[in-house]
């Protein structure tokens, strides 16, 4: 069937089409029946579906994390978009588009690692650089790496956004050691290349962006300064100290104790990787709210969002994202 994505969902219409269940659960109405409270999903969002008929059919025909063929009405409740099921089966694997499901980076994955490769070959310390090739040149690690997402919602939350995170990174990291020439620079873009590396661990990416149980527990910042540490652990004669500022840059990224950070930056080059990282995750999730932006008649968002405030997005540039992304779809 062709697919309706979840954002083109219009109240009074009816929804034919196959989605993801993100969330599934048995509940009773104030009369004490039962009925299943549902949240499906696909690359363009979420949302929120009932089951009010047929129970005890549904119940156990399907569980969370399955695709579902739904067939229903749209209505509005509480002012959101809720879809009322008629009807639901199972999907088997083979009847899904997984390009349905879960977006993929817009920029060629092979040139971010063409210019991460390249700022990788323009590092001059011995050790940094064999530790950065020790990583790249391990196919298992880049094969999970240039896949990853680099977060499950707000900045990059997509196929291949954690090599585009991290390129950008980069690149930004090397303009400003061209401004600030007392910066390590070679320390500066080992910090770059590897500060989100635990994300490969941290994310899971089957069918949606969900955290694993060590994500949960542990966390990108502590996963990442675990690879770090083996790594350099079978590198004989790797300075103490080089590796102390390192694992700090590292760890400090976050910048503050509240935002997960274990220690605040101490050093100019985690300051800098601190403020760098913030600013290209943010840039990106405006983006995202931009793309989203152009749905609406009004040029301010909502405050459900990364900022949680109104954000003013021009109606020229909401346009024009959308015209980036008409021009990207293959003809």
């Amino acid at each position: 069937m062709p697919k309706q994505l979840v954002s083109e969902l219009e109240p009074g219409g009816e929804v034919k089409s196959v989605f993801l269940v993100v969330r599934k659960e048995l509940r009773k109405t104030k009369a004490g029946a039962p009925y299943l409270a549902l949240e499906l999903a696909d690359k363009s969002g979420k949302v929120e579906a009932r089951i009010w008929d047929n129970v005890p059919r549904y119940k156990d025909a399907f569980s969370e994390r399955d695709y579902v063929a739904v067939s229903g009405r749209v209505e509005r409740y509480r002012e959101q978009v809720q879809v009322v099921v008629n009807s639901l089966r199972r999907c088997a694997e083979e009847e899904v588009d997984i390009s349905d499901f879960l977006r993929v980076v817009e920029t060629d994955r092979a040139e971010l690692e063409g210019e991460l490769r390249q700022a990788v070959e323009e590092v001059r310390n011995f050790h940094l650089k064999g530790l950065l090739l020790n990583f790249l040149n391990d196919p298992d690690f880049m094969r999970r790496f240039t896949r990853a997402p680099a977060a499950k919602n707000y900045h990059h939350p997509y196929l291949g956004g954690l090599l585009e995170h991290t390129a950008n990174t980069v690149r930004i990291c090397r303009m400003v050691c061209e401004l600030y020439p007392e910066v390590d620079r070679d320390l500066l873009v080992a910090a770059a290349v590897l500060h989100d590396i635990g994300k490969i661990h941290e994310l899971e990416y089957d069918r949606a962006i969900d955290y694993t149980d060590a994500g949960r527990f542990l966390g990108h910042l502590l996963l990442s300064d675990q690879m770090i540490r083996e790594r350099i652990a079978a590198m004989p004669g790797f300075p103490e100290d080089l590796a102390m500022r390192l694992r700090h840059a590292v760890l400090s990224h976050h910048g503050e104790l509240e935002w997960g950070s274990p220690k605040r930056p101490k050093t100019l080059e985690a300051i800098l990787l601190h403020h760098v990282d913030n600013l290209d995750a943010k840039v990106n999730s405006f983006r995202e709210i931009a793309e989203r932006a152009g749905e609406g008649d009004s040029p301010w968002t909502d405050m459900k969002n990364l900022f949680k405030r109104p954000l003013y997005i021009p109606r020229a540039m909401s346009q024009e994202m959308e015209l980036e992304l008409e021009e990207e779809v293959p003809q």
